[in-house]
């Protein structure tokens, strides 16, 4: 089983590069993030002529969250638990089932900046309910995975120029120790399971030329309960998509499983 998360930066302007990909990479599972789009706007005919059943969790212009399953998608769940006013689209969740089954988290983490102030505020809240929801995930000792873009920097060696983002909420001390405490639960982060030191990345601004530079930060992340960590193959990143015609500023992220 195949598992892909994806940053796409717009459903409507990266239609055509997400349906190269697809057809290239052959997800089983595709999480997507900033789609900006309404469920009722989103494309997913387009997806599911291509085999994939296609759940959203969408919000105008802005977030917004889809899973894109060659499997049956069961058991959804929109919006990550604890508070009742966060009307932003940042989370969902299914059950798949290969060999067994298996819960897929997708998140958008916000973004936090500028700091200090209640963007911030904000981020930090919501990483508290992550963490709630991720303590969840472990105490049911199954398979399940939490992958998305975090919008965290965990390391230095997750950034071609770590100085320049000392002052940025995706390196702040207070989002890094979060991070690292859901970590500590019990989880394994995938890509340093099998790859360690620098320049592996996940994003490239738009500007000043970042690409051209590979002056990258590796923000898009899948985290495993022990029991899926277990089933792990292999990790990698797609770097190639970022220099292709109309790109997102991310790439995807993928795990395969033994499932």
């Amino acid at each position: 089983m195949k598992i892909a998360t994806f940053n796409i930066n717009g459903i409507k302007a990266r239609i055509n590069s997400l349906s190269a990909w697809l057809d290239e990479a052959q997800p089983d599972v595709a999480l997507l993030q900033e789609i900006k789009s309404v469920d009722e706007a989103f494309p997913k005919e387009i997806f599911e002529e291509r085999g994939y059943n296609v759940a959203t969790h969408g919000q105008k212009s802005f977030n917004g969250v889809a899973i894109l399953s060659k499997l049956p998608i069961e058991d959804l769940t929109i919006g990550l638990p604890g508070s009742d006013s966060d009307e932003q689209a940042r989370w969902i969740e299914a059950t798949v089932v290969g060999k067994q089954a298996l819960r897929v988290c997708n998140l958008y983490l916000p973004n936090g900046n500028p700091t200090p102030g209640p963007k911030f505020d904000y981020k930090l809240e919501w990483m508290e309910r992550l963490y709630a929801r991720a303590k969840l995930l472990i105490e049911d000792e199954l398979p399940a995975l939490m992958a998305g873009d975090y919008n965290i920097i965990p390391q230095k060696e997750d950034a071609e120029n770590p100085d320049r983002w000392m002052n940025d909420a995706l390196f702040l001390p207070q989002s890094r120790e979060a991070f690292r405490k859901i970590l500590a639960m019990g989880f394994t982060e995938a890509f340093r399971a099998k790859y360690a030191g620098r320049g592996h990345y996940s994003f490239w601004d738009y500007q000043a030329g970042a690409w051209n530079r590979n002056d990258g930060i590796r923000i898009d992340h899948i985290l495993m309960t022990p029991a899926c960590a277990d089933m792990m193959l292999e990790c990698a990143i797609d770097k190639h998509l970022r220099d292709r015609e109309k790109p997102s500023d991310h790439v995807p992220v993928w795990v395969r499983l033994d499932n």
